[in-house]
């Protein structure tokens, strides 16, 4: 093998800004402190400037999510001519219609090695809707035809893909999701320190907060958490709902918290922030975090809840299970089911001190599985493995 003398350029390709700056950020950052060339392509939006201070450069590239076969043909085209022009040696990919496109545009472009990350399966192999099943399925193949490594942020869809034959074990591998530990720490912030939190976004000091971070999507378990906490009033009158969150126009479940909050008669107790930048100060504040969607890769804002010691009810589905123990780091409840939500979300404000004994071990968790250093090393040896073979 020939010794490379110049930096190794990598391309990471997610559908949308949101994805870049919230998920991918940290790993494109340790990257680069590692000696890595890191460019990333994503669609036109307001966060891309934030990426791209951070110091990286941005190719913006329209990558639209639902299924438009004009639009779609488009952006492949843009992709294969963008990586065969800049001539990466690593193209990394991300969510579903990314990965699809950009694995295709970097295998007809020859990129020596093609990585993709599973963020959580859409669509599930006992999915009650087989045809979709059989269509996902099929697309998933392609993006393992093209792809040489792909990893995933869960373990329970590793064991799925490969029992369905759409990928080896030896070419798909567990990942994880990092938390910062040193952003994420619960020691920083003092009880003053919450208390003047509290004063900034208007909550009175005996007020109890139930919070959830997560995209505006009905997806994320919203109906379910306005009706629960309309019936969680009833017995915690002093509770307020604190949502974070950015909006997501182009999902068809998209929707209006504040006319939402009003139709479920919760309006007056809701606090409706919406994306933030802030979260490290904001986790502090919540009694309880919840999560009660319908589906996840993971979970990032539960791992970072629980890495701020913040006691969780989240939903008992794939990548949740994963991301919390059940009575021990937090409570795991039945999705779409409100009564099961306000019934743990109440025990857990009747019972603070079981539940800042679940938030500790909830800390302990997180170092133990989820530390970012660990994620790092992983995907640090697997690319410094592919570079030895394809390079």
């Amino acid at each position: 093998m020939k010794k490379r003398t110049y930096p190794i350029k990598v391309c990471r390709v997610a559908s949308v800004d949101m994805t870049l700056l919230f998920l991918l950020m940290p790993q494109m950052k340790f990257l680069k402190e590692n000696g890595y060339d890191v460019s990333a392509v994503c669609s036109p939006g307001e966060l891309v400037p934030k990426v791209e201070k951070e110091g990286i450069n941005v190719k913006t590239i329209s990558i639209q999510r639902r299924v438009s076969l004009l639009a779609d043909i488009v952006s492949l085209w843009h992709l294969f001519w963008y990586f065969r022009k800049q001539r990466f040696d690593i193209v990394h990919t991300h969510t579903p219609k990314a990965s699809l496109l950009g694995q295709i545009a970097a295998w007809l472009a020859r990129v020596p090695i093609r990585c993709n990350t599973i963020h959580g399966m859409y669509v599930r192999e006992d999915s009650p809707f087989k045809l979709k099943w059989l269509v996902f399925s099929f697309l998933e193949r392609v993006v393992a035809f093209c792809s040489h490594h792909t990893f995933s942020i869960n373990k329970v869809d590793i064991e799925m893909l490969v029992q369905e034959g759409i990928y080896g074990r030896e070419r798909i591998e567990y990942l994880g999701t990092g938390v910062s530990l040193a952003r994420f720490d619960p020691k920083k912030f003092s009880e003053d320190d919450r208390k003047r939190k509290k004063k900034e976004l208007g909550i009175p000091a005996g007020k109890k907060v139930v919070g959830i971070v997560a995209r505006l999507v009905k997806e994320k378990g919203y109906p379910t958490l306005f009706e629960a906490f309309r019936l969680l009033r009833e017995k915690h009158p002093d509770t307020v709902l604190l949502i974070i969150g950015p909006a997501d126009p182009v999902k068809k479940d998209s929707f209006d918290p504040n006319v939402m909050a009003q139709e479920y008669g919760v309006g007056e107790y809701t606090i409706i922030l919406g994306q933030r930048f802030d979260m490290e100060e904001l986790y502090p504040i919540m009694d309880v975090f919840t999560l009660p969607s319908l589906r996840e890769g993971i979970g990032s804002s539960t791992l970072q809840a629980s890495a701020m010691e913040r006691p969780v009810v989240v939903s008992d589905i794939r990548g949740c299970q994963e991301a919390v123990d059940h009575g021990k780091t937090g409570l795991l409840i039945a999705p779409n089911d409100s009564g099961k939500l306000v019934k743990a979300l109440s025990w857990m404000l009747s019972h603070p001190r079981e539940a800042v004994s679940m938030g500790k071990r909830g800390r302990e968790k997180i170092v133990r599985e989820f530390g970012d250093d660990e994620v790092f090393q992983r995907m640090l040896t697997a690319y410094e493995r592919l570079i030895q073979e394809k390079l």
